[in-house]
């Protein structure tokens, strides 16, 4: 790398003036230690030197409403130029977000991953919004990190590469060396995008709002959906704190896997602008014939990858949300998860019903896999769906699905097939199983150039059987049985709640009720004699038990070696249940003959 020593005398332009670090900024001393990878200290030559320690969490930015309707009106008359209702090619789409600006070439990016919400053809285009962004000049990364620090870089920084390791829409990323001499990778966001975003994103939100039937009748995407995960997105993406937070959570959640790793934080030196981690140099498995070359196996990379990540996904319910190839990198027999920013969480009830469903599916369950889609719903309100349309639905998925061997089963279509049907009816599932299904997609690809022949649910299927442990699934279950009787016990008291009014109303002569029985002239009559068949079928019943237990308790009086009595109930419950037929047969007459 070209080496940019930093001058320890000079302090950036942008931090002249700053207050010095431990009078307000809450920073502490730290003596003489050394920066370790958890970023608890730092020395310089000898010098005892101060850093921020910056936990603060994101705020959502304010947006000025005249900036608002201004940025408005810009984007307004960008898309009248594209003429977007006569439709659009996915390369003038791709053009569009870029003149566009920032925040909509992120939702370029984001969109390039969702065959689901866009054609394939769109995906393949928006793909190339994520490799071809410019770089901010080295001057204003000099800038940011000067303003982060609120100090001379040359106090932090040996020396940083001004030519970028890479350059995205909210962040580049360039190589240097802390004074104590190790290596680091530095994230520099670009100035002022949070503020930008957030505009941008309240100005789509306000298009939807206003254009949201017109642009539902394009039916080429949910826009809607969109913009919501592009807010998530952007709020998680631009706190590099949360970032450093999740590389040190994944670390942990690792340790004990001997394959997997992730680049080490130094927390003392990361705020929400900047984040310092450890420098990986390895080969990415975008480039798998250097892997070859390098002497690694391809089949060995691929099984432990789709392992790891279905500990992930099913085991921590912790997982890297964008698993893309130039997110993967081999160092040192290791496979290194790089660019933590987005990541999903799965509770281990939601991780439950994702197995069922699986499992649904392989059995052909139909109402198996209705239960457990509609258990995934986030409301739980789920009253108004109607079902036989979902169950119909279901089964041409079941029709897709259902008849290909578990082990050639495409989960990633299979979960994306699942979360457009839950959209249709109205279900809204947890933003972790779009983020799933996008990352399993994303895995199958690198498979079938790594692994090809061997699925993905084969290998978690595997991992599966071998991570059963009963403690943890009686836990587990008792968890969701503490869950689901704390729901039922509120369902019953508010029932009781609605019994105790219906009392009161009835005994002050308040409460009418309305009953409709298609075909029936009379259905207080028809009521009443369903409950005389009802109870007569009770006291059938009653008999037939009595006179069992009677028999076999043998009491005295006996005929043809039976008792007495258990013989005569028999005979009773016999006449009581022709009694039943009988009548139910003389309705049925009387009904076809229009009787009353």
């Amino acid at each position: 790398m070209s080496e940019h020593p930093v001058d320890p005398h000079t302090t950036p332009k942008a931090a002249s003036g700053a207050s010095a670090p431990g009078e307000e900024d809450g920073s502490r001393k730290v003596g003489d230690e050394t920066l370790t990878a958890d970023g608890e200290a730092l020395t310089a030559d000898g010098e005892e030197v101060t850093l921020s320690v910056l936990g603060e969490r994101l705020h959502e930015p304010k947006v000025e409403r005249h900036a608002r309707n201004e940025r408005l009106r810009e984007v307004l008359g960008i898309v009248r130029r594209y003429d977007i209702l006569h439709g659009l090619t996915p390369v003038e789409f791709k053009a569009l977000l870029e003149e566009l600006g920032p925040t909509f070439v992120k939702a370029g990016q984001i969109l390039s991953m969702r065959t689901e919400i866009i054609p394939p053809a769109f995906c393949s285009v928006l793909e190339e919004l994520r490799t071809h962004v410019e770089p901010m000049p080295f001057s204003v990364v000099e800038e940011v990190l000067g303003e982060a620090y609120r100090r001379p870089l040359g106090e932090v920084f040996e020396m940083i590469d001004p030519i970028p390791l890479g350059s995205a829409s909210i962040a580049q990323v360039h190589k240097a060396r802390l004074v104590s001499g190790e290596l680091v990778a530095v994230k520099v966001q670009r100035p002022h995008v949070r503020e930008t975003m957030a505009q941008d994103i309240e100005v789509l939100r306000q298009i939807v709002r206003r254009f949201g039937s017109l642009l539902k009748s394009l039916q080429v995407m949910d826009f809607q959906g969109v913009v919501d995960e592009l807010w998530e997105s952007f709020t998680e993406e631009t706190d590099f704190l949360a970032e450093a937070r999740n590389l040190r959570d994944f670390r942990e959640a690792n340790a004990d896997v001997a394959a997997v790793s992730a680049p080490a934080p130094y927390l003392a030196l990361s705020t929400s602008e900047v984040l310092v981690m450890e420098y990986v140099e390895g080969i990415s498995i975008s480039t798998p014939e250097k892997l070859v070359q390098a002497g690694y196996d391809l089949n060995d990379i691929g099984e432990k990858l789709v392992e790891n990540y279905a500990k992930q996904v099913l085991d921590d319910g912790f997982f890297h949300a964008d698993p893309h190839p130039g997110n993967i990198m081999i160092r040192d027999r290791k496979i290194v998860w790089i660019d933590l920013g987005m990541m999903g969480r799965l509770s281990s009830y939601y991780r439950g019903i994702l197995r069922g469903m699986m499992r649904a599916v392989a059995s052909r369950d139909t109402p198996a896999l209705a239960r457990d889609l509609l258990a995934l719903s986030k409301t739980r309100e789920t009253g108004d769906v109607d079902r036989s349309s979902l169950l119909a639905d279901l089964d041409q998925i079941i029709e897709t699905y259902g008849s290909i061997d578990l082990a050639e089963l495409d989960i990633g279509r299979f979960l994306g097939d699942l979360i457009a049907l839950a959209r249709r009816f109205n279900v809204e599932l947890p933003g972790a199983m779009t983020l799933i299904a996008r990352g399993l997609v994303t895995l199958e690809g690198v498979l079938d150039e790594f692994i090809p022949g061997v699925s993905m649910i084969t290998i978690m299927e595997e991992h599966l059987e071998r991570q059963v442990d009963p403690v943890s699934e009686a836990t587990t279950e008792l968890q969701d049985l503490v869950l689901e009787s704390r729901k039922a016990l509120h369902g019953t008291l508010d029932g009781l709640s609605q019994l105790g009014l219906v009392a009161s109303m009835l005994t002050r002569g308040q409460l009418k009720v309305n009953m409709d029985f298609s075909g029936s002239t009379d259905p207080v009559d028809d009521l009443s004699h369903v409950a005389d068949r009802l109870t007569l079928g009770v006291i059938v019943a009653g008999l037939l038990l009595g006179s069992a237990l009677l028999i076999q308790s043998g009491v005295s009086g006996h005929i043809l070696a039976l008792p007495i009595v258990g013989l005569a109930g028999y005979g009773i419950a016999l006449l009581m249940a022709l009694y039943i037929a009988w009548d139910i047969w003389k309705r049925h007459r009387r009904r076809k003959r229009g009787e009353p």
